[in-house]
């Protein structure tokens, strides 16, 4: 199995510019899927069944957004072994994101900052390669807006790509909490939140009229919310009948990466740092949600037990990304197999 070679195929990405190998990552396990040969990086996929959102996801370990933007590697990354998968963020338009660099790993933390800026190739793009995967899974697309389109005309970015997405999706995320898109956070704030997710839950409705079929709305918040934010959060989602909530995206703190290389760049850290702080979130909102909205867990997940801690806290399912750079597919069954046995909240 290829998986154990990982080690050393992680020696030479790491001596490579951040995104360049992301890029070579991505290109690579493309290629594999094309050819069918992705299967030989990992084994079989632990096969665990849970419903949730009324999704049969085949296990509860799921790939976080933002590793495959553009949807182009669907079939690759799915032979790793992930229980669903979920890709983007896209929004209506190409765009390019913020300049290079703008991935920086901080190894001695398990970290990842990133201002990447949801560079994408447009809705259009990402909808054809989407339609092209051959994967049948659980499949979750996210969906954002545009750098240039104003704060208060986010609720027309977001409309016009969950038109978009929505025939091919499992399930649409409302990323809202990406740090590195000016202003993006704000729509989190009461007023702001409770008008956008009223306006793509009538959305919503007239897409499952029109398709006759009913998509989950979830919701993408960030660990830097204190306990009132949480509170208010966990209201609306409640009054709106949103269907789950992914908690938690990156990080603006540093306090954890102090006196690390790039530590100091700008952007959102991922990976370890942010572990405790997402398990925090969690907690309070199942707090606040009970089981009536399932929460996915992200967020600094290394190992089996790291994945049912979230489960602990409140998590129906986990997601992982920077734990994957780290620790390669091997990662994906260890989790999925830590949560075999230990039933969703």
């Amino acid at each position: 199995m290829l998986s154990s070679l990982y080690p050393l195929a992680r020696a030479r990405l790491f001596r490579m510019d951040a995104e360049d190998a992301h890029h070579y990552t991505l290109a690579g396990l493309r290629q594999l899927g094309r050819a069918g040969l992705a299967s030989l990086l990992a084994p079989a996929a632990v096969n665990a069944p849970r419903t949730v959102m009324g999704l049969n996801f085949r296990n509860a370990v799921g790939l976080s957004a933002g590793l495959d933007k553009d949807g182009a590697c669907i079939d690759g990354l799915a032979a790793l072994g992930f229980g669903f998968i979920e890709v983007g963020t896209v929004t209506p338009r190409p765009q390019p994101g913020n300049p290079r660099p703008r991935m920086f790993r901080l190894p001695q933390a398990g970290a990842l900052i990133n201002r990447l800026g949801f560079n994408n190739l447009g809705v259009d793009q990402f909808v054809a390669n989407v339609e092209a995967a051959r994967y049948k899974g659980v499949l979750g697309l996210n969906i954002g807006k545009n750098a240039d389109t104003p704060i208060e005309r986010a609720a027309d970015d977001y409309r016009y790509c969950l038109e978009r997405v929505y025939p091919f999706a499992s399930y649409v995320t409302i990323n809202i909490s990406s740090p590195n898109t000016k202003n993006l956070r704000q729509l989190q704030a009461a007023d702001e939140l409770d008008s956008l997710l009223g306006a793509l839950k009538e959305k919503q409705q007239h897409l499952a009229d029109l398709h006759g079929k009913l998509v989950p709305l979830v919701l993408k918040i960030a660990p830097d919310l204190d306990d009132e934010q949480i509170k208010s959060i966990a209201g609306t989602v409640l009054r709106h009948g949103i269907d789950g909530v992914i908690a938690t995206n990156t990080t603006l703190s540093r306090t954890a990466v102090v006196g690390l290389a790039h530590a100091d760049e700008a952007g959102g850290l991922s990976g370890q740092p942010v572990f405790d702080a997402s398990n925090a979130v969690i907690r309070k909102l199942h707090a606040e949600l009970g089981n009536s909205v399932p929460i996915i867990g992200v967020g600094g997940i290394f190992s089996g037990a790291d994945a049912q801690a979230k489960i602990a806290a409140g998590a129906s399912l986990v997601q992982l990304y920077t734990g994957l750079i780290y620790r390669g597919p091997a990662l994906v069954g260890e989790c999925a197999r830590a949560l075999a046995d230990m039933p969703a909240r």
